[in-house]
């Protein structure tokens, strides 16, 4: 028989963690709305097609499941939702970190958009102008509305802590107060009804280094055990779903903002009463960090120790060094110079020509700085951008992210007998000013990627972080699904790599059943057809691009990738040959 679609002679990884093989990949595509339209038909050998895709020499995988994002604005104005659209994303989770725009008492959107572009630096201007604020209150509502919504991939909402907490507690919420019992009650209510209404988990933030725009933590840092396990609790009477935590001194120690509150002991012991007080799976961002560089591997070891006797713990782990970025066209060491400030409202171009003037170099590198008026703001890493210069590295066309200590500014700045600081300026304001720098934070404090790659290898980690949709001026992860191909299982160099079947599995299958998703995330007869064919030798992520294509001209960056044959959602091709089909096959993903 002839099948509607059929992927020819491919290599197939099929995420289950098997061997690659060769073969073909048959598509059926059901009229029946309620058998879930386009499922795999068949695997392997030699089969028949009204549509076929050459493969031949590509990998064929399933699409990959990205559970750390921040869409839960762009979700309401955009269709398309780059990055995750071009880097071969079928099904993403927002609502991380527990913040979001759901539940939102009437008026109460500023305080959520402050926020948000605090602790997620997404343009608040944007925000204002493109989330159609007045169509949702309580989270089921927000769900609602995006179930009217296509996409070009399936979307699935976590409800926030910082919200619930400010829809409840409003100013008390906010300033992180102590909640009540019936507080508490309350939230556990909403949880419950968030949960029952599709919500794929919650979501909390425990670290200080998230504040708003103002300046304050996200509402719930500091919450007590009592406050989480209830809203726990809540989560599994609607039916359950993923705690999802950013933890205390997860990602340092914060001395500059006064210290985190709770040691990564409490933290994790915390963690594992929720899970085996309600049974839910509990993922939580792991990194390593430069303050306390081997405590990942303690993180690792209890998880595994305590999984062994009933928890469920999924430390959350990035694919690739968190790239902080240095840019003419977003945050840079002299944003809040004195003199460059006047020249801030100029095309980054112009800025870049006016800037390599020599009075104008002269007054902006031995100014004085003006900090910003809102602590919260991202510029107010000016600072912080002053001082890791030295280490940060130049991108090039195609980025390497396991670069060696000969690439940074202090190396630079060096062979050419100049302060690392001049350095990085004639880099920005070369040309067009369009060159990207980037600190490789968490992952790589020993100047390779050995850590990140054990912590990848885990067998109780799970592949996350990448904050697509956030950060959109000052991280550029969103691409780090394909990275994960070109970097561990082709590019390294410095090291060990990582076998493609492991890395498909960790993307796909696993962390599709971390969220309860059962019908996808692997290329099995029956199992929805969500699928990648990608040009292993041919696939590249370039160095970020700035695009002023938010609401309100907001600028964000965005990573040009290549080598994506085809990308199809629910049977449906998305995209062919790294170009945007049309198709928007994508919908709402409430929990089963």
């Amino acid at each position: 028989m002839a099948h509607d679609v059929v992927i020819r002679g491919g290599t197939i990884v099929d995420g289950t963690g098997a061997p690659a093989f060769t073969g073909d990949v048959a598509i059926d595509i059901s009229s029946d709305v309620s058998s879930g339209g386009g499922r795999i038909a068949a695997v392997g050998g030699s089969l028949e097609g009204r549509t076929v895709i050459d493969a031949a020499g590509a990998i064929v995988a399933p699409g990959w499941v990205d559970v750390h994002t921040h869409f839960d604005g762009q979700v309401t104005w955009d269709d398309e939702l780059d990055p995750s659209f071009s880097n071969g994303v079928t099904s993403l989770v927002m609502g991380n970190c527990g913040v979001g725009f759901a539940p939102c008492p009437p008026g109460g959107e500023q305080t959520l958009i402050e926020l948000m572009e605090g602790v997620e630096d997404i343009p608040g201007t944007a925000l204002y102008e493109g989330v159609p604020w007045g169509r949702w209150s309580s989270f089921p509502e927000y769900l609602d509305f995006l179930a009217t919504r296509s996409y070009a991939m399936d979307v699935g909402a976590q409800v926030p802590h910082g919200a619930v907490r400010f829809a409840v507690m409003g100013d008390r919420g906010v300033r992180n107060e102590d909640a009540t019992d019936d507080d508490i009650r309350e939230m556990r209510r909403i949880a419950a009804e968030a949960a029952a209404a599709g919500a794929l988990g919650f979501s909390t933030s425990r670290t200080i280094f998230h504040r708003s725009i103002d300046g304050g933590a996200v509402p719930g840092t500091y919450a007590t055990e009592q406050e989480l396990l209830e809203i726990a609790r809540g989560v599994a009477e609607g039916g359950g779903g993923v705690f999802e935590a950013i933890t205390s001194s997860s990602i340092g120690a914060m001395e500059g903002l006064g210290g985190e509150r709770f040691s990564q002991e409490h933290e994790l012991q915390l963690l594992d009463v929720i899970s085996r007080a309600t049974g839910l799976n509990v993922t939580f961002t792991t990194a390593q960090t430069r303050d306390y560089p081997e405590a990942w591997r303690e993180v690792l070891a209890f998880a595994q120790t305590r999984n062994a006797t009933g928890s469920h713990l999924y430390p959350q782990v990035a694919s690739r060094p968190i790239g902080i970025m240095s840019s003419l066209a977003g945050y840079h060491p002299f944003m809040r110079r004195r003199a460059y400030l006047d020249l801030a409202h100029l095309p980054t171009a112009e800025r870049a020509r006016v800037m390599r003037e020599p009075a104008v170099k002269q007054a902006i590198l031995h100014g004085d700085d003006v900090p910003p008026a809102r602590t919260g703001s991202m510029e107010a890493l000016y600072l912080g951008l002053q001082m890791a210069t030295p280490m940060m590295f130049a991108l090039d066309d195609v980025v390497d992210y396991e670069p060696g200590p000969e690439l940074t500014f202090a190396a630079l700045a060096a062979a050419a007998g100049v302060d690392p600081l001049e350095r990085m300026y004639d880099f920005l304001c070369d040309g067009e000013g369009a060159g990207v720098a980037a600190l490789l934070g968490a992952g790589y404090v020993d100047g390779n990627l050995d850590a990140m790659r054990e912590m990848l290898t885990s067998p109780v980690t799970v592949t996350g972080l990448a904050d697509a949709g956030a950060h959109v001026k000052l991280i550029c992860d969103g691409s780090a699904p394909s990275t994960q191909l070109t970097l561990w299982t082709r590019d390294r160099t410095r090291g060990a790599t990582i076998p493609l079947e492991f890395v498909v599995e960790k993307q796909t299958r696993r962390n599709a059943r971390l969220y309860g998703l059962r019908d996808r995330g692997t290329l099995e007869v029956g199992m929805r057809a969500d699928v990648n064919v990608i040009d292993l030798d041919r696939l590249t992520v370039r160095r970020p691009v700035a695009h002023a294509d938010l609401p309100a001209g907001g600028f964000r960056f965005l990573q040009p990738v290549e080598g994506y044959v085809a990308t199809f959602v629910n049977g449906v091709q998305t995209r062919s040959h790294d170009t945007d089909t049309g198709a928007r096959p994508g919908r709402l993903l409430r929990r089963p």
